[in-house]
């Protein structure tokens, strides 16, 4: 039986569903820092389609169970009621390094360019005397290089924040493209880029990022004219992105977030 689509969805709703789509059952994440979106999505997933999603959350908290999204994904009210607790900046990292757990990781980022490449350092070319200094790396350096997959989200898809080359490279995606990041000898890298607009993937052989699906009322226009380079797509067209079911929205707006969290991604 197919299940009731939303006909009221909106386009943050759409973001966690889509992203929540591209877990899958047993898989193992983490979120950091201003991730609203993700943790929507990895309790959308736990909910839904993927019960034993293992979900450290903000990489202190073995399987949370928030009663809702807390104002911070990154304090205690997040992990209250987890199983267990890892101590942040040691036995976390022994975790993620060890090359079998923390399988995926979402990234945001200020700049994201055409390979996938992540920063959250600084805009401007000279990094001693920035035009602007951003948040910083906050683990992003490590989870770039050590196999993780990664999946961006960008709720604000615009030429300042796709652009064609980032100023300072934070998270390493495929470096120049094509082989470089394999020649490195960096296993895992990044697979999807969930914005606004659309849904984004990398051409298995340039690396070059390309639209996978578009959002509904979006055009392929609308986004290549909110993209600083120029996007792939394919020649037999790009497919819709799937909206959330009725279910899906329900437990968004009234388990999930029901205080509307997940808006501050959006500046609301």
């Amino acid at each position: 039986m197919t299940e009731d689509l939303s006909t009221d969805w909106t386009v943050d709703e759409l973001m966690i569903t889509s992203l929540a789509s591209n877990l899958e059952n047993g898989d193992q994440a983490c979120n950091g820092m201003a991730s609203f979106i993700p943790v929507a999505a990895f309790q959308l997933a736990r909910m839904t389609h993927a019960p034993d999603l293992v979900w450290l959350a903000g990489a202190v908290g073995l399987e949370a169970l928030p009663k809702r999204i807390p104002a911070s994904t990154l304090e205690a009210p997040l992990w209250g009621d987890s199983i267990m607790y890892i101590e942040q900046f040691s036995t976390f990292w022994d975790i993620a390094l060890n090359g079998r757990w923390l399988k995926t990781f979402c990234v945001g980022a200020a700049q994201l360019d055409r390979f996938g490449n992540g920063n959250n350092s600084v805009i401007g070319d000279d990094y001693h005397a920035p035009k602007v200094r951003l948040p910083g790396t906050a683990g992003l350096g490590d989870m770039g290089s050590i196999g993780k997959k990664l999946i961006y989200w960008n709720p604000n898809h615009n030429p300042r924040s796709l652009v064609e080359k980032v100023d300072f490279i934070s998270c390493a995606g495929w470096l120049g493209g094509g082989s470089q990041r394999e020649d490195m000898g960096l296993v895992g890298g990044p697979e999807l880029v969930i914005t606004n607009l659309c849904v984004l993937d990398f051409e298995p052989v340039s690396k070059h990022m390309r639209i996978k699906t578009i959002h509904p009322g979006v055009t392929a226009e609308d986004i290549q004219d909110s993209t600083g380079f120029e996007l792939l797509m394919e020649e037999t067209g790009v497919p819709e992105t799937a909206v959330p079911t009725v279910e899906q929205v329900r437990l968004i707006r009234e388990v999930i977030d029901p205080d509307g969290m997940r808006f501050r991604e959006f500046g609301r």
